[in-house]
């Protein structure tokens, strides 16, 4: 099962990202509004966008949030293993998109306390550095 809706997740997500998906779906919204005069704008006209509309929605939300999943997963892991890999990274970091909101920043505020008592001993960083680089964008 989990197969199957990641192989059809994986392709609708893929089709509906591209440009002619989009022009599909304003071409639908627009024949619909012209069609509107021809069915003198009834409550049956207006229901089949509003349903058509939510149903689409309500099916894409699954399907967005699987590949959101999958990709989040798959950049963790990667990440997780360039921690591995390196040395002087702290192997304590791996894992720790399981911890709590709170834990996370913790972490989070004890890592900008290090770099800014980092940035004190290296006179090249700071301010000065940041503008420089943004400069070159």
């Amino acid at each position: 099962m989990d197969r199957f809706f990641t192989r059809i997740s994986t392709g609708v997500a893929s089709a509906v990202g591209q440009p002619w998906a989009f022009v599909l779906a304003l071409i639908s919204i627009l024949f619909w509004a012209v069609s509107g005069p021809l069915f003198g704008f009834s409550d049956t006209w207006q229901l089949v966008v509003n349903t058509s509309t939510t149903i689409i929605t309500f099916l894409m939300v699954f399907i967005i949030q699987n590949s959101q999943n999958r990709d989040a997963a798959a950049m963790q892991a990667k990440l997780d293993e360039l921690i591995r890999a390196i040395d002087a990274a702290r192997n304590q970091f791996i894992g720790i998109e399981h911890m709590t909101e709170q834990e996370l920043e913790e972490i989070r505020a004890t890592l900008e306390k290090e770099v800014g008592q980092e940035k004190m001993k290296d006179h090249r960083s700071g301010p000065g550095s940041v503008r420089r680089l943004i400069k070159r964008f």
